[in-house]
């Protein structure tokens, strides 16, 4: 990465050293401070950085160009992607473990990262979003996912008036065939994230990271 990104950190450098990290990734047209704020609502254990995405998108920023049709192009996921390994890589030794959260196309970028190396990562939540169709890019290794069984949080809507059906099935059919698959579907959410759903996501990070140690 030419530059690092923008990141919100919830605690400061010197209180950082060997705790958990937890990456936030925000959706499209948000900014590192959209969901900033999960961090007050989790484990306490958790260093939390929300970071800002690479690209402007309206008011906000994305991480990958997005057509009007939520279509994409995977060599600009994979660039996103290997961006953000990079940073997350210059962080990773000064933490016990590194999760990741992301929602909408922060879900997409935090299940391609652990598409790349799974080993990296002790659990991924994605809430309201999907996993790309990596359409044969080598850069996806689904089957060191499939081997290894990483604890996936998947939290969404059944309502959810963004995300297509199709990538929603896409999406299903990729989890049950290659991760630890915590599912959970919400009313009234639609396309976002309520108090019940933090509370899970909070629970599934203690006892999936925190208690696995």
């Amino acid at each position: 990465m030419s530059e690092s990104p923008t990141v919100l950190w919830s605690r400061p450098e010197s209180e950082r050293s060997g705790t958990p990290l937890l990456v936030i990734l925000h959706g499209y047209g948000a900014d590192e401070a959209d969901l900033f704020s999960l961090a007050g609502q989790l484990p306490a254990e958790f260093t939390v950085a929300s970071v800002r995405g690479p690209l402007q998108a309206g008011p906000g920023y994305s991480w990958f160009p997005l057509r009007n049709d939520l279509s994409y192009s995977v060599a600009s996921v994979r660039t996103a992607a290997t961006a953000l390994e990079e940073w997350i890589d210059s962080m990773r030794a000064n933490h016990s473990s590194v999760s990741l959260l992301g929602f909408s196309q922060g879900m997409c970028m935090a299940t391609t990262l652990l598409r790349h190396r799974p080993a990296d990562y002790a659990a991924v939540v994605g809430l309201s979003g999907f996993v790309v169709d990596a359409e044969g890019d080598a850069f996806f290794d689904d089957s060191a996912v499939a081997a290894l069984k990483p604890e996936v949080f998947w939290g969404r809507d059944q309502a959810d008036p963004v995300i297509p059906e199709t990538a929603i099935e896409s999406t299903n059919v990729w989890m049950r065939a290659n991760v630890q698959l915590t599912k959970v579907l919400y009313t009234g959410i639609w396309h976002g994230i309520n108090a019940q759903e933090i509370s899970h996501v909070g629970e599934f990070l203690q006892y999936k990271v925190l208690a696995a140690k």
